[in-house]
């Protein structure tokens, strides 16, 4: 192999070292255990990431004269093998440091599960992750290597034409940025997401196992329904008929079946209108034509990205008022929320805005005294949807009767301005705003409850959890030590945890794609905390704790 041939395929030595570093400290703990494979992508991409910030670095350093005359001086005095002896050294200390950190993560990561209350897994188990390590970050830095290929390829063919050194290196490495932008962006990034509308069209074309057409004339998509059955989309089908029984209501509310009331549960699909305000107003109208605005509570819910409500929500207000509510949601995508997070969000806000004020205007045209309790519901991309609803918290005061917002992603605006703005000396993983006189944030029930002074109606409740990723994701994490990694750590939240530029930021975005493995009470998974929610933003007339035991039960 010539000597041109070898300086490709050698690695730098500066870049070596920096990558490692940025490997071993991606092991240390993050919000949520991981799996060996997650790991070695993280620590991979970290790796790839740090060899590219030292080899930057010493390239920015070689232009400086004075450490070209270092490295003059260096190479003149150090004898080759010293050089060799280095080489060796590093060449071992990278496995075996990899290594040896690898079996102390795998103890961090023990104590990560326990504390979720998760089983562990074998230090012998993680060792896997090694060789997976070092292919990712090799096939990155080869990538990286490719474009910077293309820069100086483009540079050579500038420079036979006589343009001068340098304006053929900038031009030289804008093409290659160009090249690698029209590719992620024209190509990649447009033939992943065809795909992915084409496949998930398909599955919202489909009618889940064991969901059937309902009959009762208070579902949409039943015979009658204004929202076609074929027009709800699979998650909206599986909403409108799905549902508690009369006798799981009337053991909930302690009443007779008989007195128990049907819920009423209206959805528009993505294709049963075009546009957001039509779509509102189909709602709006299944809503007059099942007597939704004659129940005792109304609850408008802004979606997740695939059109899925999370049934515990309503389920929870139809067991304790008899079912004598309404529920009405609409859908503004079909891809799953991770992918409408990127693409859809502007869709999202307008679908929660359009939704909450037609109902909104609807209700207002009704008897003060004749008025359903209007209650607002949104969950991770669902609550960003709703929030677009209100310019701010005398907004929801001035036309909501209560809020529960759950597992906010951290780039809500309402749920950043409460938590920027939280009384001195509170906790960012659990802010305190305005003395919790009208917003409360929990992990858990008791956390509501808290402090002991007045809470004012209407209500607004933020459900987040220490350990959920989708709270805590922010680009500002790349650079930036946030408020709840200098705190003290969160209920479930190892102790070890720290911050580093970068890397932390990898290791919160790996943990989103596992947001909803841990067991209730962690994580992107709030089920379990919906109903003693509800019961604390609006309890039925005259409800007591035996009455919320006696809920409680029948929920599980």
């Amino acid at each position: 192999m010539d000597r041109r041939g070898w300086r490709t395929l050698r690695a730098d030595p500066a870049g070596l070292v920096v990558g490692t570093v940025f490997a071993l400290l991606a092991m240390t703990p993050s919000l949520l255990p991981r799996t060996w494979f997650f790991q070695a992508v993280v620590s991979g991409i970290s790796a790839a990431i740090g060899y590219g910030v030292a080899v930057g670095l010493v390239w920015l350093l070689r232009r400086w004269s004075r450490w070209q005359q270092v490295e003059a001086w260096a190479r003149a005095r150090l004898p080759g093998w010293v050089r060799t002896t280095a080489w060796l050294v590093l060449l071992v200390a990278v496995p075996v440091s990899l290594l040896v950190v690898l079996t102390i993560a795998s103890d961090w990561q023990r104590e990560v599960r326990a504390l979720i209350g998760l089983p562990g897994e074998t230090a012998a188990g993680w060792l896997r992750a090694a060789p997976a390590i070092v292919v990712v970050a090799v096939l990155l830095v080869a990538l990286a290597r490719g474009v910077r290929w293309i820069g100086r390829l483009v540079t050579r063919v500038l420079r036979r034409v006589r343009l001068p050194q340098r304006p053929a290196q900038v031009i030289g490495g804008l093409v290659a940025l160009a090249v690698v932008v029209g590719l992620v962006e024209g190509v990649v990034l447009r033939w992943a997401l065809s795909a992915a509308d084409t496949s998930f069209s398909v599955t919202n074309d489909e009618t889940k196992d064991g969901v059937e057409q309902p009959t009762l004339a208070e579902r949409s998509g039943s015979p009658g329904s204004l929202a076609a059955w074929d027009t709800l989309g699979s998650e909206g089908q599986a909403f409108v008929a799905g549902g508690p029984s009369r006798a799981r209501i009337a053991g909930a509310a302690g009443v007779d079946e008989d007195a128990v009331t049907v819920p009423i549960r209206a959805y528009v699909g993505l294709e049963s209108a075009d546009a957001p305000e039509d779509r509102a107003a189909l709602a709006v109208a299944e809503l007059e034509r099942t007597g939704a605005f004659d129940r005792e509570v109304l609850a408008v819910v802004t979606t997740t990205g695939t059109g899925w409500v999370n049934s515990a929500a309503p389920q929870a207000l139809e067991l304790v008022y008899g079912g004598d509510t309404a529920t009405v949601a609409t859908q503004y995508s079909y891809l799953p929320s991770w992918l409408s997070f990127i693409v859809d969000r502007s869709r999202a806000a307008a679908a929660g805005r359009t939704l909450f004020d037609a109902v909104y205007e609807r209700v207002q045209q009704l008897p003060e005294a004749g008025r359903p309790r209007l209650l607002v519901y949104g969950e991770s991309l669902g609550s960003a949807g709703s929030e677009a609803a209100f310019s701010g918290l005398a907004d929801i005061r001035e036309r909501a009767d209560g809020v529960l917002w759950v597992g906010p992603p951290n780039s809500n605006e309402l749920w950043s301005a409460f938590v920027e703005r939280r009384d001195p000396g509170e906790p960012e993983v659990e802010p305190v705003y305005a003395g919790g006189i009208a917003v409360r944030f929990g992990s858990g029930i008791e956390d509501l409850e808290e402090p002991a002074t007045e809470w004012l109606d209407p209500r607004v409740v933020y459900l987040q959890h220490p350990t959920d990723p989708i709270v805590w994701w922010s680009p500002d994490l790349l650079l930036t030590r946030p408020d709840w990694l200098v705190e003290p750590r969160g209920e479930g939240v190892s102790p070890a945890m720290s911050w580093y530029p970068v890397v932390t930021f990898w290791q919160v975005t790996v943990d989103m794609t596992n947001a909803q493995s841990p067991p209730d009470g962690y994580g992107h998974n709030y089920g379990d905390l919906l109903l003693d929610a509800w019961l604390l933003i609006a309890p039925p007339d005259g409800w007591t704790a035996a009455d919320t035991d006696r809920a409680r039960a029948v929920v599980g």
